[in-house]
């Protein structure tokens, strides 16, 4: 698609910041991965983390406008286990996604947006849950030309507003290689923060040159983030703004690997932090989204095995239901159980 505005680029002649979010979805169930998604934007220095206002005309977070804007908020608002629900969570994942690519193109398959970022798991380890060979080509509830127009919308007012989507990408977790990191750690925390670690790195080396603020969703009950900091970032000096049980805040200065000059991370952890930071509202999205397309293709493969099986969302009591289920076909398969079903 072409660029439809002549107006100058206001980033071009503003001041500007790196703003990001970083947020999970499928931490609790039984079955399928856990996905750890992030999204960094640049915004005029004046702007907070509310872009909702400056994107009103195409972006709110209410759901019952979901036919004429995106919706961003936390993922649970915008997804719903119905036709309008799916729609609504592939048609703000799918349009933001679309502005990393120069002609605002959707993404054509599943693969694409759950591994392919530089996070993504081995190629070894994808291959020990058989079920991702099954993904689906994109978009699953909408028409791609639909989604381009609504993406084409977007980057005007993105534009407008001298705002850009510089990094958008999730990390998948296949139930195996959490299991494996489980008997590791010992401790659910443990696993969730060494996987948070490759990602607020990434965001360290890739971001940071020029300083970057990340706000973070609380991780469970803990508030003092100091001494776990001061571990991942061993080339940083970690300083303390405030802790507090709602909102802990950290800078970090520091080199990261291969560079001349200092990075900057000013890092934020914050209860219900979707609700107030638009990166990690849209973080949430993506997590929740990459969620949902593994758990189609992990149903449609066990389908295939057992015709009639009834799907499942992965949760607690209907991951039980399904296990049980697919208590003989789980046998028959020669599938490892650690891969298929999480210890913790």
């Amino acid at each position: 698609m072409s660029d439809v505005t002549d107006e100058p680029d206001p980033r071009e002649s503003s001041p500007t910041r790196l703003i990001a979010g970083v947020d999970e979805a499928g931490l609790g169930p039984l079955l399928g991965p856990l996905c750890m998604a992030w999204a960094v934007f640049r915004t005029p220095v004046d702007a907070g983390d509310d872009l909702w206002k400056p994107l009103q005309s195409v972006v709110s977070s209410d759901p019952k406008l979901d036919r004429e804007r995106l919706i961003v908020a936390d993922s649970k608002r915008v997804h719903t286990r119905n036709d309008r629900g799916r729609k609504r969570l592939e048609n703000t994942v799918l349009a933001f996604l679309a502005q990393l690519d120069e002609n605002r193109r959707v993404k054509a398959h599943a693969r694409d947006v759950l591994f392919g970022g530089t996070l993504a798991p081995e190629p070894e380890l994808i291959r020990e849950h058989p079920w991702y060979e099954s993904l689906p080509a994109l978009p699953t509830t909408s028409e791609a030309g639909a989604i381009e127009l609504r993406a084409e919308r977007l980057h005007r007012a993105l534009n407008q507003a001298g705002i850009e989507l510089v990094d958008y990408g999730v990390r998948v977790v296949p139930a195996g290689e959490l299991n494996r990191s489980f008997g590791e750690t010992g401790n659910k925390g443990a696993t969730v923060w060494k996987l948070l670690h490759r990602i607020m790195r990434h965001l360290w080396e890739t971001q940071a040159s020029g300083g970057l603020r990340a706000v973070i969703d609380r991780q469970g009950g803990r508030w003092r983030y100091g001494p776990p900091l001061g571990r991942s970032f061993p080339d940083a000096s970690v300083k303390l703004v405030t802790e507090s049980p709602k909102y802990s805040e950290y800078d970090l200065v520091g080199r990261a690997s291969g560079s001349c000059g200092d990075h900057r991370l000013r890092l934020a952890f914050a209860e219900k932090a979707e609700d107030h930071s638009f990166p990690v509202a849209l973080a949430s999205c993506l997590a929740k989204y990459a969620r949902e397309l593994a758990m189609t293709s992990f149903n449609r493969y066990f389908e295939g095995l057992q015709p009639g099986l009834q799907p499942t969302a992965g949760y607690f009591k209907d991951g039980r239901r399904w296990v049980q289920d697919a208590q003989q076909t789980l046998a028959d398969s020669g599938l490892p159980r650690k891969t298929v079903e999480r210890s913790r």
